[in-house]
């Protein structure tokens, strides 16, 4: 356990946000080196995928409940320094965990045919989609294991353990996925298939590996059988406060499905270079998120520790870095975005749609780094509900104006994604004014 209601603010979130930074740049190049050979597999490929992968934002949302809560609540106990209501917490998380995993397994079976035949451009891109899938949906449901204890170290401000467990995975997975997917030295290739198979076995080992960490290692929150069980009253804290952000990400997946059928018509290409686009524009943003996830324990244990000046420090510190990181970002993608997109195809037709979309989406990239840590913010607070109602006015500006004008004479893809800047726009000023108001109510400084 690491204490971090005193010291310097911005000490400690560099030192939170680098080794979690570090993680997620070897997590940006599995993103990358997956796509690189699912690219070799063709647009249909690339589109499939792509769509299929937008699943993922569901069970995003269910994991963003069980780590959200289990985070908040762990952090702002070990400010009180109460370890004995940290390991409910945590053993509560536990068995929470196990629970989702199973729902998602049957749900994703079911679900997973219907959802790409509604979504996906052509029969081609509908198949590609659904091999991936089918063998990734493994690894969705173990991703719980891996969220709860995650989030219960990084409650406790330790963060090292996970990013080398995040690491071990990213290896496995950069190591499997052309053996897999092209069939290197086995001549047996599975297509996309081998890209959801591929990271279902290192999410697998990873799990063994955190397992493995705290049964060894932990010395502040432990697996404790008799307090698995589930306690109506501790799960209903967890979601109390992990339920909007789950949401939130729930309401991400309507958006980009909305996306991907509003695209529908100028074919599988466009999907693709949407594809290749949305997970550039992913892999840009995890530093951005790295600061926010680093925020949050930080401001939520000296909420715990009842410490106001240093969650607003916490605050401001985590803005001036973000944003410096998310400035520079758009910087290059106005300048040269075509660099970010031009190794996943040599297709015009595709390039230029991922180029276009990245160019003009950058636009917003330091509003969402705003978005990212005035949520991490909420979560410290113990109140994340407002992050929810600000996702759910973007639904209201982003998906049906979009639709609109998707009915209209001369829509192009580019119309879809300004308005997509303008409305991320809206939501992170929306955000930050109600951030301002929470502030006052949970943190006010003496008069």
């Amino acid at each position: 356990m690491r204490d971090l209601t005193t010291g310097s603010i911005p000490r400690h979130l560099v030192r939170l946000a680098l080794p979690m930074a570090f993680g997620m740049i070897f997590q940006t190049a599995y993103y990358l080196v997956d796509l690189w050979f699912v690219a070799r597999l063709g647009d249909a490929a690339v589109a499939g995928v792509g769509a299929a992968g937008n699943v993922q934002m569901i069970v995003m949302a269910l994991t963003q409940i069980l780590g959200v809560g289990t985070m908040a609540l762990i952090a702002n106990a070990v400010g009180r320094k109460d370890a004995a209501d940290a390991n409910l917490v945590f053993n509560q998380s536990v068995g929470f965990a196990f629970a989702c995993a199973m729902l998602v397994l049957v749900g994703g079976y079911l679900l997973a045919g219907r959802y790409l035949g509604a979504v996906g451009a052509d029969a081609a891109t509908q198949a590609a989609g659904r091999a991936y899938l089918y063998w990734y949906i493994p690894g969705l449901a173990l991703q719980f294991a891996l969220v709860a204890m995650g989030s219960a170290l990084r409650g406790t401000g330790i963060v090292k353990p996970t990013m080398i467990v995040q690491i071990l995975t990213v290896v496995l997975n950069i190591g499997l996925a052309p053996v897999l997917i092209a069939g290197w030295g086995t001549g047996y290739a599975m297509g996309t298939a081998g890209a959801g198979l591929a990271s279902s076995i290192a999410i697998a080992i990873a799990v063994a590996a955190t397992v493995w960490y705290f049964a060894r290692l932990e010395h502040y929150v432990h697996f404790h059988r008799e307090l698995i069980a589930p306690r109506r009253a501790q799960i209903a804290r967890i979601l109390r406060i992990g339920v909007p952000p789950g949401a939130e990400f729930a309401l991400m997946f309507v958006l980009t499905a909305t996306v991907y059928f509003v695209i529908r018509p100028f074919g599988a290409a466009s999907q693709a270079g949407y594809g290749i686009g949305s997970r550039v524009m992913q892999s840009i943003f995890l530093p951005a998120m790295a600061v926010a996830f680093s925020a949050a324990p930080l401001a939520g244990q000296n909420m715990g520790a009842r410490q106001p000046a240093r969650v607003r420090d916490t605050f401001k510190w985590a803005v001036i870095i973000g944003s410096g990181v998310m400035f520079t970002v758009t910087l290059f993608s106005q300048w040269r975005a075509d660099l970010l997109v031009s190794p996943f195809t040599t297709e015009p037709a595709v390039l230029a749609v991922a180029a276009e979309f990245l160019r003009t989406i950058s636009w917003n990239f330091v509003a969402s780094g705003l978005l990212f840590i005035c949520s991490g913010m909420f979560q410290a607070m113990g109140n994340t509900m407002p992050s929810l109602i600000t996702s759910a006015t973007r639904l209201v500006t982003f998906a049906g104006p979009a639709l609109l004008l998707a009915r209209r004479p001369g829509f192009q893809l580019r119309h879809l994604w300004i308005l997509s800047v303008v409305t991320v726009t809206l939501q992170a000023g929306f955000s930050l004014w109600l951030l301002r108001g929470e502030l006052r109510k949970r943190a006010p400084l003496p008069a």
